[in-house]
C-alpha cells in the first residue's frame, strides 16, 4: 500500500528574543530608564527537516528544555516557523494542558470554538457535546471560564474534544502524565481501541514504556536539535544515554 504524508517539515526552525533585565529594584530602573535591557537570542529549534505517514504514531524524546514541545507548537501551528515551513495533511489538535482553547472562555465555549476549528458544524457539535462533557468528567463545570480549572482538569476537556471530535492529527504532550489515576486509564484505553486506527500522532513522553509500546519510530532531540529519526530503540538508546 502507497504511504500518504500527514505531515511534512522542511528546514524548520525557531529562535526566540528574551529580555535580560538586571534592573531587578526601583532604584536601578529610575537610573536606567535610557538603558533598556539587553535582548539575548535563544535558538529553541535548530533547522530541522522530516516527515510522517499517515497512521504512524512517532514519539518525541529529550530532556527538558531540549525543544521537543517548541517542535510541537510549529507543527501545530501555535508558532510560526523563523524558516522552512510545515505542510499538514488534515485536521490537527494540540493537547498539551489546554494549549489552543481560551481560557477566558467556557468548557462548553471552548467545545464549541474548537469543533469548528476542527471542521464539525453546530449540529455535529451539539451531537456528541454530553458525550465530550461527560468524558472529561466536567459536568459540573460546564459554564465555568477554564482559567479556574486545574491543569488536570483542562487536561480532561482537550483529549475529551480531539478524541470525540475526531481530529487527524493528534499532538500528545505528556498527555498521560496528567490527572488522576482514574482518568489516565480511561484515556489509555480509547488510545489503545480502534480509535487510534488511521489517526497520525505526535506523542511526547518521558516514560520509554509508553514511547516503546506506541512509537515505531521517534525522534531523540538535545539543544534544540533533532539528532536522531527513526527506529524507535535507537532514538531510546540515545536518549537513556544522556540521561547517565
Amino acid at each position: 500500500m502507497e504511504k500518504v504524508i500527514a505531515l511534512s517539515a522542511k528546514n524548520i526552525s525557531k529562535t526566540f528574543e528574551i529580555s535580560e533585565d538586571s534592573h531587578n529594584t526601583v532604584k536601578h530602573r529610575l537610573f536606567n530608564l535610557f538603558n533598556p535591557p539587553r535582548k539575548k537570542k535563544v535558538p529553541a529549534l535548530k533547522m530541522t527537516s522530516f516527515e510522517i505517514n499517515k497512521g504512524e504514531c512517532i514519539g518525541l524524546l529529550g530532556r527538558n528544555g531540549c525543544g521537543k514541545s517548541t517542535l510541537v507548537k510549529l507543527l501545530a501551528g501555535v508558532y510560526p516557523t523563523d524558516t522552512g515551513y510545515v505542510k499538514i495533511n488534515g485536521s490537527t489538535m494540540l493537547m498539551n494542558l489546554g494549549v489552543g482553547m481560551s481560557h477566558e472562555l467556557t468548557a462548553r465555549e471552548n467545545i464549541y470554538v474548537s469543533g469548528s476549528v476542527l471542521g464539525l458544524k453546530i449540529k455535529e457539535i451539539d451531537a456528541i457535546f454530553d458525550t465530550i462533557i461527560d468524558f472529561a468528567e466536567l459536568r459540573d463545570f460546564v459554564d465555568t471560564k477554564i482559567k479556574y480549572f486545574s491543569s488536570g482538569m483542562v487536561a480532561r476537556l482537550g483529549f475529551s474534544i480531539a478524541v470525540n471530535a475526531g481530529a487527524d492529527i493528534m499532538f500528545l504532550d505528556e498527555i498521560f502524565a496528567v490527572g488522576d489515576m482514574k482518568f489516565q486509564e480511561k484515556a489509555i484505553k480509547v488510545f489503545e481501541s480502534s480509535w487510534i486506527e488511521g489517526k497520525t500522532v505526535v506523542l511526547v513522553s518521558h516514560s520509554m514504556d509508553t514511547i516503546r509500546k506506541y512509537c515505531n519510530r521517534s525522534g531523540y532531540m538535545k539543544n534544540g536539535e533533532m539528532v536522531y529519526f527513526g527506529d524507535t530503540e535507537k532514538a531510546i538508546e540515545l536518549y537513556m544515554a544522556d540521561n547517565q
